[in-house]
């Protein structure tokens, strides 16, 4: 296969990997905003249960198994950028689904944000391949991104709390595309592990399964974070999790495995400036969308209710009592209190 024709499929796999992961984002988008969708105690356990989450995991996975298939083909320059249109592919869907028109502001946003992630994944990606990380390595990796995982979840529930559904949506999706990013520096280590190439040593298998679980672990502690950051509306929150996904993998690639930005020298300056970029873009998918509701206060179950009689304050119980008697005719007679027994 001639490099024209394999670019062709990498551009074809890539819009095909952008597809199924706007579908994926909307679907769960739409599971969030659900009234039936319950929150707190049980809410993993019901939405286990629903059946368009699972839709929305098998599009999440169709869509990496044509990224994979598109960087076969292609090289990681064409086929990172084009990842980019999940967004620009998501927002007429959600807009469609909540029979809405996309609004200028939002239209904006996302071309500022594409603009801003372009230029982040040109200027970071590695410019040559990077070493796969040490058994060690990663364990302090998966127990560093647990922790700071913690802590953005922590705070964005808190925000929640306080009413702030957005900043709190946002907080769940920076944590979301940490969780992705890191599965992806991890699974490179399990294929180098596989291929018997992993740094130190011919891993055993015990160390190839601990691997794989945390693997698991943090692909789908990616897609419950970002279930609960689409419950603030969609744009913004996807925004977020593509944008925190590489910068968490190319921290990875700086700081473990050699890798250095391109252009040199000006290569930070570039990468600063398309963060800013893809911060503005952010920022106006934040405030040109709609309010999402907030959740209405829960009503108090029966055996939490004070027990005790029911009083009536006077001065609204007497007109009540008049009125309804005289509306009724008369038929209404006082009733003489029983006597004593003696």
């Amino acid at each position: 296969m001639n490099a024209a024709a394999g670019t062709v499929i990498a551009v074809l796999l890539s819009l095909v990997s952008a597809a199924g992961y706007a579908l994926a984002a909307v679907a769960q988008a739409r599971l969030a905003a659900a009234p039936s969708t319950p929150s707190g105690r049980g809410a993993l356990r019901a939405l286990l249960a629903r059946g368009q989450w699972w839709s929305a995991v098998g599009l999440n996975a169709a869509g990496a198994l044509a990224h994979v298939a598109a960087l076969h083909y292609g090289p990681l320059t064409l086929v990172q950028p084009l990842g980019a249109l999940t967004l620009v592919a998501a927002l007429p869907l959600a807009a469609r689904t909540a029979r809405r028109r996309v609004t200028r502001t939002e239209w904006r946003g996302a071309l500022w944000t594409l603009v801003g992630l372009v230029g982040l994944v040109a200027v970071t990606g590695p410019a040559a391949p990077g070493e796969a990380l040490t058994l060690a390595e990663a364990l302090v990796v998966a127990g560093v991104t647990a922790l700071l995982i913690a802590a953005l979840a922590g705070g964005g529930r808190a925000r929640r709390e306080g009413g702030g559904v957005r900043a709190g949506g946002l907080g769940h999706a920076t944590a979301s595309g940490i969780a992705s990013g890191v599965g992806s520096a991890l699974t490179q280590t399990l294929t180098a592990a596989l291929a018997l190439g992993l740094p130190g040593g011919r891993p055993s298998w015990w160390q190839t399964a601990l691997l794989a679980v945390l693997i698991s672990a943090f692909a789908m502690g990616g897609l419950l974070l970002s279930q609960t950051a689409y419950r603030g509306g969609l744009a913004a929150p996807l925004a977020v999790v593509n944008l925190s996904n590489p910068a968490a993998a190319a921290v990875i690639g700086v700081a473990l495995l050699g890798e250095t930005v391109r252009a040199g020298a000006w290569g930070w300056p570039a990468a600063a400036a398309a963060a800013l970029v893809a911060a503005r873009g952010v920022v106006l998918l934040t405030t040109g969308g709609p309010t999402p509701a907030r959740p209405e206060p829960e009503a108090a179950a029966p055996e939490d209710r004070p027990a005790g009689p029911v009083t009536v304050p006077p001065s609204l119980g007497e007109p009540v009592m008049s009125n309804l008697a005289e509306a009724l005719g008369g038929t209404l007679t006082p009733v003489r209190e029983a006597e004593p027994a003696r």
